[in-house]
């Protein structure tokens, strides 16, 4: 079953590859997502060369259809070894650098490498650090040299999800049993589409994940917003009763109570300032493809609570 489901997969991924490397941000779901991790015990590391080449690893990985993202256990990393380093006999001298350039792929949580590839590039500079930057420099986001390295590597990933997707699908499940559903959702939603037989279970499991996690925030921000609201019963509680319910998603189970707070609201002003309320709570959209609409919402919720979790340490040092 297991092959069954690799050879589903690959030959998604086949059919979407040449797709990917064009694909644009609406797209970026579709991507397998890569984290730029740069060590800070490379030889010549300084905060400049490391911002540097952390930038030119995230579009040598978006360039090749790989999606850029914030602590994936899935990396793009690199070690570089300093081959040579001279001062030129110039007028004023330069610094001038030769550096062996090694990218690797791999699970950074697992510590597991799934291909690499090295690049020998030269670079001159006023100082060392310009010099450094300047050979970094000569990482071609599209060098062919990468081809097959790249390739490598997404087929390897598009493994883990096929092999793992039970047991991807049964944590989501414990977690959202523990109340933990921006957790479920992060690790669903991170499920490449074009992994489709692992996606399309993936999808499906977030779907009532997500309809419990509006419904939690859905009572929560009621609450504050009757809160808010009953602090005094004004113009200024109005607007900050208003600011909590405008974000209150209308497919949550609460939110015609809402409404009716909203309206109530509403009235109370007309009779305090005999104006009409300028306020707008969430809409439902008209022809819009509901799942469609669903995983988007949901995909928001798990990168914005992965963008807020603690860095991953991961594991890369054997690889070099």
């Amino acid at each position: 079953m297991k092959k069954l489901l690799l050879a589903i997969c690959v030959l998604g991924f086949s059919l979407t590859a040449s797709s990917q490397n064009t694909v644009g941000k609406s797209d970026d779901g579709a991507r397998i997502a890569l984290t730029a991790y740069i060590p800070d015990q490379i030889e010549g590391i300084t905060p400049a060369v490391k911002a540097s080449l952390t930038n030119k690893l995230s579009q040598i990985a978006t360039a090749n259809g790989l999606g850029g993202s914030s602590n994936s256990r899935f990396i793009m990393t690199t070690n570089i070894s300093v081959l040579t380093k001279d001062i030129t006999p110039t007028a004023p001298p330069m610094h001038a650098y030769t550096l062996e350039v090694t990218l690797y792929i791999g699970d950074g949580i697992d510590g597991t490498l799934f291909s690499s590839q090295s690049v020998t590039l030269k670079g001159v500079g006023t100082n060392e650090t310009k010099a450094y930057i300047a050979a970094l420099n000569g990482l071609k986001t599209k060098d062919p040299v990468y081809q097959t390295f790249i390739e490598k590597g997404k087929n390897k990933i598009m493994e883990y999800y096929n092999s793992k997707c039970d047991f991807i699908l049964k944590d989501a499940q414990t977690m959202a049993a523990q109340n933990k559903f921006e957790d479920a959702i992060m690790k669903l939603t991170g499920v490449p589409e074009v992994c489709k037989a692992c996606y399309d279970k993936a999808m499906d499991a977030v779907a009532p994940i997500y309809q419990k996690q509006i419904d939690r925030e859905c009572k929560q921000r009621l609450m504050e917003a009757t809160t808010a609201w009953n602090a005094a019963q004004d113009l200024s509680s109005a607007e900050n009763a208003g600011g909590i319910l405008s974000q209150i998603e209308p497919g949550a189970s609460c939110y015609k109570e809402a409404l009716a707070l909203s309206t109530k609201i509403a009235q109370r002003v007309k009779e305090l300032d005999q104006r009409e309320w300028k306020f707008q709570m969430k809409q439902q959209q008209d022809n819009v493809d509901i799942q469609k609409a669903t995983i988007k919402a949901a995909r928001d919720i798990g990168v914005a609570y992965g963008n807020h979790q603690p860095s991953v340490v991961y594991k890369v040092y054997g690889w070099w």
